[in-house]
């Protein structure tokens, strides 16, 4: 029996529209987009067709798209990019509780002549913009900020984030990957997006750049996609994505009322569980719960009916407490005993109720009892 899916933050089923979109382009529509002949060029308008649809999604006018292989190397590409294009600026701020691949980005660079900060963040999971504004300075080339966490759903107030870098003249990245469908992206510099996350392909994701903003390449060879990103186009992941992302904006305020149908059903069955984060300021889709005592890992083991996870798909089996949830302010212990759930567009609520009573069944066979 397959199970029930509760792992949208780690990824979203393809939506039917998605997947026909991609379907051409994955058989007899094969050709390079980047060949004169006119099945490339059938192939170049298809992926012109595509970046169309997702910047109208993101939503954000005066910039380029440039596809990338997916929201991580769209991250490398802006961050590392912008440090090796700024003649002088060191200094690169970001959220303590930021995804890994920001994280880790500013630890390389760190090792080679750049300044990273990293921020602290309430036990809500959001910044406090006064305390960002004081560790930017003149030095500082860009702040990083999630629009929304991948592991607690908090929504930062990424406008005033925004606000705070502009008034540094520093570039402003949104990584706007459980974003991008579900909550207004702000007026960035930067913004990276991911197929996968809003019921496209994965292999696929973006950067989107301000006009006027410089960026040096990871990639060298061929010149695609306007000198940023070498490399032979995907016609169908590109497709696939653009319908996607259409599909996710057109869906926006419907689907956020089933996601918050989704998570009053679960609130009122996990009495006593413990929410992670602000319940306020967070995306309904990720409910991220803990119960004292609980070992979840061998929860996750034993529902084996269902599918969810103890954090991050990135940071899954390193046996390290989630750093998103150390920095909220919890415990290791605290951290170990938490699960997220996470649903959305395709979840049915009968099947969200069968995998509670399994969670919940599961929690109590450990000599559990939430108070």
């Amino acid at each position: 029996m397959t199970p029930i899916y509760l792992d949208y933050q780690a990824t979203t089923p393809l939506a039917p529209e998605a997947l026909a979109a991609m379907g051409p382009w994955l058989e007899a529509r094969f050709a390079n987009p980047h060949s004169p002949h006119r099945p490339g060029r059938e192939a170049a308008a298809a992926v012109a067709f595509a970046r169309e649809q997702l910047v109208a999604a993101i939503g954000l006018a005066g910039g380029r798209l440039v596809f990338t292989s997916g929201a991580t190397e769209a991250v490398n590409l802006a961050i590392k990019g912008a440090a090796w294009a700024s003649p002088r600026r060191r200094r690169i701020v970001a959220l303590a509780s930021e995804h890994a691949c920001v994280l880790d980005t500013l630890g390389w660079l760190g090792q080679r002549g750049f300044q990273p900060v990293l921020v602290p963040v309430g036990a809500d999971g959001l910044v406090d913009p006064d305390r960002l504004a004081a560790a930017v300075d003149d030095d500082t080339l860009l702040v990083a900020a999630m629009l929304v966490n991948n592991e607690i759903g908090a929504i930062q107030p990424v406008a005033r984030i925004a606000e705070v870098a502009r008034a540094a003249g520093a570039l402003f990245l949104c990584d706007a990957v459980q974003g991008l469908g579900r909550v207004a992206i702000p007026d960035a510099d930067l913004v990276a997006v991911s197929a996968h996350k809003i019921h496209g392909p994965k292999g696929i994701g973006a950067l989107w750049v301000r006009d006027g903003v410089a960026l040096e390449p990871l990639l060298h060879g061929g010149g695609q996609e306007g000198g940023l990103r070498s490399g032979t186009q995907a016609p169908a992941l590109c497709a696939g994505f653009g319908a996607a992302a259409e599909l996710a904006a057109g869906r926006m305020v419907e689907d956020r009322a089933h996601a918050e149908a989704l998570a009053a059903r679960a609130r009122a069955r996990l009495t006593g569980w413990q929410i992670n984060g602000g319940i306020e300021q967070r995306w309904p889709g990720n409910l991220n719960v803990r119960c004292a005592g609980l070992d979840a890992a061998r929860l996750i083991a034993d529902v084996r009916g269902v599918a969810f996870s103890a954090g991050s798909a990135c940071a899954s089996g390193s046996g390290r407490p989630s750093h998103v949830l150390r920095a909220i302010g919890l415990a290791d212990a605290e951290a170990r005993a938490s699960i997220r759930l996470g649903f959305g567009r395709y979840t049915r609520v009968e099947e969200l109720n069968r995998a509670l009573d399994m969670i919940l069944d599961a929690a109590d066979k450990q000599g559990l009892k939430a108070a």
